[in-house]
Formats: C-alpha cells, structure tokens, sequence
C-alpha cells in the first residue's frame, strides 16, 4: 500500500512546497499554505491505463456539431450564454456575496424545470431557506428538485437517479469528497469535486452551474485551473448601493465573450433591463458642469451612460486622483493632455470622475468624454445637455477613430439627442441617421471651440 504523505498548499494560487512557509513563493501571500495529505498513485503495467480511442481524423472530413440549447426563461442570460444552456456545458458564476447569483440560478432552473426535472444543490442553506427566497421570488415549479447537500459522491448519486436536465451546485466551495482528507474548501477539494462534476456532466450530457466565491480582488476563490475545466465563466458585477447588476462573460466556449446581461435588483428578484441606457441615464441632471453622456459598446449592444467630474481646489500637498467606473491610468493620461495641450493648470486640484449607476467602462471610446468633463467643472461650465460625445484621444491631441460608430449614433437617436460629436474619421465613413447632426473633430482643439 502506497504511504500517504503530506505536501503544503497555498490557498490562493494552489503552489505546492515540501515544507511550510509563512510566505507562498508564488504568489506572495501570507499564510495561505495549509498542509493536506496526498496518496502517490498506484504503479500500473506499462499500457494497461490504454484506451481504445478513434484514429486522428483531417479537420476537412470532420463534421461540424449544432449545439441545441435551452432557453433560461431570462432574455439577458441567454445573452451573455450566447443563446441560451447547452446540455453538457458547465457553467461557473461568481461574484460579491449579496449580489445575486443564487437568486438569478433559482429563477433560471425555475424555468427550465418546466421541461424536465431540475436539481437544485445547496451547501450553504437549508431547504427552509431556499423555499423562503423562492416564496419571495414567485418560483413555483413542481419540477425544481432542492437537495441541501455538500457530500458530493451523494450528490452525484441522487443525480443519476433523477437524471434533471440540470444540476446547479451553490457553492462549489463547499462540496468535498471522501477521497481526498483536505478540508471542504481547500485548494484540492476544490479542484477534485470540480473536475468529477465535470466529468459526470460531460459522460451524461447534463448541463451544470456551478456558483463560486470571489477573492477580495474579484477572482474566482480557489484554483486557477477551476476556470479552465469550465465552458463558460460568468462574472456578476455591480455595487450593492446600486439596483443595477452587470452579468459579464469572461470565457464563453458556445458564444461570445463580448456581450453583457443587466439586471435590475427588486423585491421580487432580479428583473432584465431592456433599454439599460434609459434606465442608467433616468436621473441624469441638466445643465449641471461636469455632466457628460457617452456610447459604449458592449458586445453587440450600444450603451448610453452619463460621466460625473468634479475638480476642486485642495488643500493637500499632494492632489487627489478618484476614479470610479473607468481606468485610473487612462484619466490620469487624460488630465496631462489637458494641462499639455490645452493650458490648464489642474495641479492643485482634486480630481473626481464617476460612472454613474455602477458601470465600469473598460473602452478608448469614453476619452473625449471624460476629458470635457473635467474640463467643464475645471470651468464650471455645462456641456450641451442633448450632446453625445464619442472618441478615443491620442497623446499629440488628436481624437482617433473608434469602432461600430453608427450604432452608438442610432441609440443615442433613439433616445432623443439633437448632435453627436465623433472623430472627423469616423464622420466621414458614417452614413446619414436622421434627427441626429453629427459633429467630426479632429483634436481636442476642435471639440473645445465648439462645446466652450
């Protein structure tokens, strides 16, 4: 019999060491190593783990497979899917406690319970529990199987028996098996239930959602390998001060990893936004300095969002940059071609600058938007209330061409704005929308004389 031995394992990045340490030498975190116990591997006749398995075939002979999917009952997670639940895919949704994940996987197997049976696995709540929230969100399906269970040789066993359409675990964290002695939670328990589970949904052909904790730094907790075994990674994102949730793909093997789900937290659950720019531009005050709206574009959907800057004089050595939403590098880029090009001292002011409604702009196609920000509280002077602005800003000045223009100009068409400022580039390759004047600039120059 092979003799156990113990190795060290950090909690954070799953790096190995013979002896404990104080540090992990990966990843630089403290007291993360924790000792578990592994079995070396039985020694086996050369040839005798082979399988039969079909020849190499030319990928021009092979055939292309068309994936069926169920639809979820919910229109924004069937985006960001790319169509809806694919039988055999595995699903992993992570995201803050309290945002959300567990209410949005209960009303999605509500729904597609009413195909075929639905199990629902829960290691952190009670079935009392989750009959209340259900109460709460209206979910009544015959069909919606709850199993409060963490051992997971018994949750792949009442699996088989069922045989649902799919199988959601909440946590994963919280799952173990016997084979392994490390504690529910731990870097190898993690990594084991998750490939059976795996494992169990491929050879089955059973769609699964597993819901996992994040990382103060908003990483999947666990190993890093947990979402390489997965098709599909899930991000869910928002503030809780705000009702707006953000559903983000980060791995999508059935679909696009561009496009984004919102929600709307209420009473009765998480509701799908259809005109998020409506909703995220509902409140926007008029004639206010600082106030400016832009287009972004995730995925294949355009999204008007209002930009917050306030510029105040400090009384600090060192002046305050806060940015909330979008990149704290790329404004702070954007306040030295401010002060280069245009001549304004901002050295010994306080720089704030907010997305507001909890949206986090990763795209150049905000630059023009939040340089005239700052600009018009720097001034206290408002920018033109029905004015979209659009347009990556270059280093020399410039205002670069960004991409899918003409969809940004028709949302903001469709809600009533009068005049779109974009790069002179982009004008020119833009056909004609009607009742929207559209505006190219080529620099910051340009975009100053006529905004101020």
């Amino acid at each position: 019999m092979a003799k156990p031995r113990s190795v060290y394992t950090c909690q954070s990045c799953g790096a190995q060491s013979a002896r404990w340490l104080g540090r992990c030498p990966t990843c630089e975190e403290w007291n993360t190593l924790v000792e578990e116990r592994v079995e070396a591997p039985l020694k086996t006749k050369r040839g005798s783990s082979a399988r039969s398995a079909p020849p190499p075939q030319p990928i021009g002979e092979l055939q292309a497979a068309t994936e069926a999917r169920y639809g979820s009952g919910i229109d924004e997670l069937d985006r960001v899917l790319g169509g809806g639940v694919v039988p055999g895919s595995v699903i992993l949704i992570g995201g803050d406690p309290g945002i959300g994940k567990s209410t949005l996987v209960l009303q999605a197997l509500a729904h597609l319970a009413q195909r075929s049976a639905a199990l629902y696995v829960s290691g952190e709540e009670s079935p009392q529990q989750i009959k209340m929230r259900a109460d709460r969100l209206g979910v009544k399906a015959d069909g919606l199987l709850v199993f409060s269970e963490t051992h997971l040789e018994a949750v792949l066993e009442q699996t088989k028996k069922i045989e649902p359409v799919i199988l959601a675990v909440d946590s994963v964290q919280t799952v173990f098996t016997e084979e392994l002695q490390a504690a529910p939670g731990s870097i190898g328990q993690i990594r084991e239930s998750a490939a059976r589970i795996v494992h169990f949904a491929k050879r089955h052909d059973l769609a699964c959602v597993l819901v996992g904790h994040v990382t103060k730094e908003g990483a999947f907790a666990g190993p890093r390998v947990l979402e390489h075994m997965v098709d599909t990674a899930l991000y869910f994102e928002g503030d809780r001060g705000h009702p707006f949730r953000i559903l983000r793909a980060v791995k999508n093997r059935f679909g696009s990893t561009n496009e984004i789900g919102v929600f709307e937290m209420k009473q009765e659950g998480l509701q799908p936004v259809e005109n998020p720019s409506a909703l995220f531009l509902a409140e926007r005050p008029v004639d206010v300095p600082g106030s400016v709206v832009i287009a972004s574009v995730e995925g294949t959907r355009p999204i008007l969002v209002e930009l917050q800057a306030l510029v105040s004089t400090t009384a600090l050595g060192t002046p305050r940059r806060t940015t909330l939403g979008l990149d704290h590098n790329r404004v702070a880029l954007l306040i030295a071609i401010l002060e280069k090009k245009m001549g304004i001292q901002l050295g010994g002011h306080d720089i704030f600058v907010n997305v507001a409604g909890g949206v986090r702009i990763d795209e150049p196609a905000a630059d023009l938007g939040a340089l005239l920000a700052v600009a018009s509280s720097f001034l206290d002077r408002p920018l033109p209330a029905q004015t979209l602005f659009i347009g990556e800003v270059g280093l020399a000045g410039e205002v670069r061409a960004v991409g899918q223009v003409e969809a940004r100009v028709r949302e903001a068409a469709k809600l009533g704005f009068e005049r779109c400022v974009v790069p002179e580039t982009s004008r020119r390759q833009l056909p004609g929308v009607p009742k929207v004047e559209v505006v190219g600039v080529p620099s910051i120059q340009q975009a100053w004389d006529l905004v101020f």
